[in-house]
């Protein structure tokens, strides 16, 4: 199998915390047969991606990628595949 290296891309990311307000993160319904413990009426910030709405966790990462989309990156995936930018 051929391997790949990332480019070198700088992006933007803030970090997503309770009441955090970041463009592009929004409080969506969670519907009793999505959420694990069967509640209704559950509001959870999410992300509307290309590939589907995506559920933003405490802690997450909320990435501006090179066309201006957004979407969610757990904390150990970004400390892994992201450092600091001058």
């Amino acid at each position: 199998m051929a391997k790949f290296r990332k480019k070198p891309v700088v992006i933007e990311a803030e970090q997503y915390f309770s009441g955090k307000k970041i463009a592009g993160v929004e409080w969506a319904a969670v519907f009793a047969h999505e959420h694990p413990e069967g509640k209704s009426n559950t509001f959870r910030p999410v992300i509307r991606t290309l590939e589907g709405t995506m559920e933003v966790s405490e802690g997450d990462w909320v990435i501006t990628g090179v066309k201006g989309e957004k979407y969610p990156c757990k904390p150990d995936i970004f400390a892994a595949t992201y450092e600091p930018a001058e």
